[in-house]
């Protein structure tokens, strides 16, 4: 999530006893030898321009702060939609997303140092006293430790850090006494219990006040963490003991540490992403540096330029050796299973990752920093935020983007180690998207869908916390800054904690004595700051050099090129065949299958089937390209079947005071007007009556030339869409009337129709959950006249209407010529449509309840799809294409249900095929010798 501040401790050793300003000078040294090449660069840009942007960032920070506090204060966080707070309890349940509510003021605590970063200071003293007047930390709440940890205990910790800093400067904080770090020890005590476990690895989730356990506690049956979840405690929990003096919040981090490091896989150096508690078995096996694993390997070397103990960085660049070995694939980062690193483990990447660049810096490599974060500015350039993940091709995987500031703290890394203004240029686009599509009139929503530009009422905590602090620090120069921010290193939440630390208290801060080293090469370990003629050779245009081969590789409809390291293991030979690239009718691929062990059959009705036995493989690294490629294959299968389903839809309400700054996520038809293939639909709201639109509408007057409001349930959709239509309707939105229910919490799902011809009607039809249909009702209530744009995706916000005093007739709409509205949609930045991260369920409408509910349960798991022996898969012919068409001529054949890759009609039963599979995997396995 963040990284140490201004690319501090960049691989330097620290001498352990060194006094605390030594510390802060070796690690100032490093960002002056970082940033002291590479500065001149064209065009660079002006301190005025850099101070107005600084500007914006204050005025988009003061938005979201004061809509906080004015519509959510003391509740967790502001949810932006419908401008109230969310209390845990009170809305529906998000799942493990509730478990960072722990009705203690998340927001307020976790924005602290952010206030004093952005020159706030009188804001930051009115903030602390209202902590500390308002917030109680002995809630009856199961809440996660992981996020208590790095959001509340090192939101206090950062705002103690800069309270006694303002207080020696004379001017604020006079009054101030320690009482931040009185309610961090309190909450240290409380998350204490967690660790009560054979291994030292924390429960995932505690009770505030009833600890583990015990029957009021409601937890304490877990038996899996995340190794995130377990490794990111040491820099709150060290601060905490150096701050106090009380060890033992130290030595509990120190030991979770020391079990993590000790059961990675010793052959290839990696970590899981989940962990038995109790056993310190991996549960799941595969490794990245993503979701679950991601500050795990920042808070190693985080701890080290903090704590100043060698362990840590020994362990780090272990770790990272084995990172840049297996999962690094120039510029993708792919998870890999950890007894068989040469195999992918899943053919996505996640938002997260885009922490890693910035760790980089910090370790001092800056070449694939730079590549990296480059893929991943091209990924934002086509879908203006960076979707939760992607896949390997630059494809949305999961649509949502909750205002992540990860990408932003590597864009704030990159330009201190480089000096390169293009990326205060990446930082401009980032404050031109969020202002362009999350803001909205009560903060900044979350993004729905990147896809359609649909919004989910939710603003977290690290919003304010993360993405304003690196934004501001982007722009600011030395002297816009109160203190000095080299003097603090930034933990993954982004809060400050001085580095005069290190010499604190340090009497448990000793060697570990648990782990060996002894297989270590001392060699490869950096012990001094990086020569930055190797860093930056003598080109001022070095970051351009290594970004310029990036810039289109998005776009590319068949990328290619991504070289494993395991190249460099197979004596010259071609990278492994990758499904994407298979073409049944090229002689070498077939060749290369028959190494793999894949037979292929082809079958009467055109279709091929591919069937896979490891044991037939010329080798054990052939099997494992075998099992990978059969992987790749049947993610493409799944893929193509998410495909065939409609994309979610966008309701924008662009009368004033929206301006189109509200996008809620509207389920399809699949009868009516295609929204992706026509114009948008565009008009005023009208309530129907009677309001479930099941017989002749009473007011056809109302709804003529508008878009009807009709409620679900009692008659079929079809029928409901014909009875508006026939009154002069020129769109419908149903609202769901099951009270409550929410797009945040429940899977959309696709109108069908009666079972009836329905070609006869031609509006478009969408349909809204009760929560975003709610927000138009209310919107009519209090501005009578509202405009609505139903369209497949959110286009940009009318800046023209919004320099309007007065939202436009009802007749200048009515009467807007087709060429007007083309001239408009003309002028809209349009989003490349992508497949939904769910599929949709269809139903209609007189489906019972249940079936609804059970039909709509179905969700993605994060797993890759288990492997199976025998898959069918279509002919393929011609060039490369890309996943839109790489199977597209099987989907002229109609015997199947599914005319993409499916599973084998006459392969064996699935049960026989695993079995059949499992025993071919042990045996190449046993075959290596491999310690599993």
């Amino acid at each position: 999530m963040s990284e140490a501040g201004g690319g501090r401790g960049c691989g330097c050793r620290v001498p352990q006893r060194a006094p605390w300003n030594l510390v802060a000078a070796t690690a100032a040294l490093c960002l002056v030898l970082a940033t002291s090449v590479g500065t001149a660069r064209a065009a660079p840009m002006s301190r005025e321009e850099k101070q107005k942007l600084g500007n914006q960032v204050l005025e988009m920070f003061d938005h979201a702060y004061g809509n906080y506090m004015e519509h959510a204060y003391p509740a967790d966080e502001l949810m932006p939609l419908t401008c109230r707070g969310r209390v845990r309890g009170q809305e529906p349940s998000r799942g493990d997303v509730d478990d960072a509510l722990g009705k203690f003021s998340l927001t307020l605590i976790d924005s602290l140092d952010t206030l004093v970063v952005l020159n706030k200071t009188k804001e930051f003293e009115d903030a602390v006293r209202k902590v500390l007047r308002d917030v109680n930390l002995d809630n009856d709440v199961v809440v996660s430790v992981f996020e208590t940890n790095i959001r509340v205990l090192g939101g206090l910790l950062g705002g103690h850090s800069l309270a006694i800093m303002l207080k020696e400067k004379g001017e604020f904080m006079q009054w101030y006494n320690d009482e931040l770090l009185q309610m961090a020890k309190q909450l240290g005590y409380k998350l204490l219990p967690a660790f009560n476990t054979t291994s030292g690895l924390p429960y995932p989730r505690i009770n505030l006040k009833f600890g583990i356990r015990k029957p009021e506690a409601r937890t304490g049956s877990e038996t899996d963490t995340c190794t995130a979840c377990a490794g990111t405690l040491i820099l709150e929990f060290a601060a905490l003991s150096r701050f106090t003096g009380a060890t033992i919040f130290e030595e509990y981090a120190r030991k979770a540490l020391d079990f993590l490091w000790e059961k990675r896989q010793r052959s290839s150096n990696l970590v899981g992403v989940t962990i038995n508690i109790h056993t310190g078995d991996w549960v799941r096996k595969d490794s990245g540096v993503g979701a679950g694993i991601d500050s795990y390997y920042e808070y190693l070397l985080k701890a080290y330029v903090l704590l100043g103990d060698d362990s840590f960085l020994e362990r780090f660049n272990t770790h990272y050796d084995a990172i840049m070995r297996y999962i690094s694939q120039p510029p993708l980062l792919l998870d890999v299973h950890i007894h068989k690193p040469m195999l992918n483990a899943r053919t996505w990447m996640d938002s997260l990752l885009a922490f890693f660049p910035g760790l980089q810096v910090l370790k001092g490599d800056i070449r694939p920093a730079i590549e990296t974060h480059e893929m991943l500015y091209q990924v934002i350039k086509k879908h203006n935020f960076l979707p939760e993940a992607f896949t390997t091709d630059f494809r949305v995987h999961w649509a949502q983007h909750p205002l992540r500031p990860e990408f932003a703290e590597s864009t704030y890394f990159l330009y201190k180690a480089t000096g390169d203004p293009y990326y205060l240029e990446v930082g401009k686009t980032l404050i031109e998207n969020l202002n362009k599509y999350a803001r909205v009139p009560c903060g900044f929503a979350a993004m729905k869908d990147v896809r359609t530009g649909s919004h989910e009422d939710r603003m977290d905590s690290f919003f304010l916390a993360e993405m304003f602090k690196y934004l501001y620090l982007l722009f600011a120069d030395k002297e816009d800054i109160i203190f000095d921010i080299e003097d603090y290193i930034f933990t993954t939440e982004a809060h400050l904690l001085p580095l005069w630390l290190s010499t604190t208290n340090r009497s448990i801060s000793k060697k570990n004595t648990t782990s060996e080293y002894t297989e270590l090469d001392d060699s490869n370990f950096d012990w001094t700051c990086p020569n930055t003629q190797i860093l930056f050779p003598n080109d001022p245009l070095y970051a351009q050099s290594i970004r310029e081969p990036l810039k289109n590789v998005v776009d590319k409809s068949c990328p290619r090129g991504i070289i494993r390291v395991e190249e460099s293991f197979r004596s010259g030979a071609k990278p492994p065949l990758r499904a994407r690239d298979f073409m049944a009718t090229n002689p070498e691929h077939l060749e290369i299958l028959k190494k793999m062990g894949v037979s292929l059959i082809h079958l009467k009705d055109g279709r091929v089937q591919l069937v896979q036995h490891a044991i037939q493989a010329a080798s054990s690294i052939d099997a494992e390209d075998g099992l990978r490629f059969m992987q790749e294959m049947i993610e493409l299968s799944s893929q193509q079947q998410k495909e065939q389903q409609l994309p979610p839809r966008a309701v924008q309400i662009i009368s004033h005071p929206f301006f189109g700054r509200v996008v809620l996520t509207a389920g399809p038809a699949q009868f009516g007007l295609d929204l992706s293939k026509h114009k948008e639909t565009r008009g005023f709201v009208a309530s129907s009556k009677p309001y479930n639109g099941c017989s002749e509408l009473t007011n056809p007057e109302a709804v003529m030339g508008k878009i009807a409001l009709i409620q679900r349930g009692q008659c079929m959709f079809a029928e409901k869409a014909r009875n508006i239509q026939n009154a002069g309707a020129i769109g419908g939105i149903v609202i769901d009337d099951n009270e409550g229910s929410s797009s945040d919490t429940a899977p959309l799902f696709q109108m069908a129709g009666d079972g009836k011809d329905t070609d006869d009607i031609k509006i478009p039809m969408l349909f809204l959950f009760s929560k975003e249909g709610s927000i138009i009702l209310d919107a009519i209530r209090e501005h009578e006249e509202v405009e609505v744009l139903l369209s497949d995706k959110a286009r940009d916000r009318d800046t023209e209407m919004e320099n309007e005093d007065q939202p436009p007739s009802e007749n200048d709409s009515q009467n807007q010529s087709a060429e007007q509205l083309l001239s408009l949609s003309q002028t809209f930045d349009l989003i490349d449509q992508e497949t939904p991260e769910n599929p949709l369920e269809s139903h209609s409408e007189s489906s019972s309840p249940a079936d609804i509910e059970e039909a709509a349960g179905f969700a993605p798991s994060e797993q890759i799809p288990s492997s199976t022996e025998s898959l069918e898969t279509p002919s393929l012919d011609g060039e490369c294409t890309d996943l839109d068409n790489q199977l597209e001529e099987q989907s002229e054949t109609k015997e199947d249900s599914n005319p993409n890759v499916s599973w084998g009609k006459k392969a064996q039963p699935i049960d026989s095929i695993l079995a059949d599979w499992n025993e071919d995997i042990e045996a190449f396995e046993m075959m290596e010798k491999d310690e599993l």
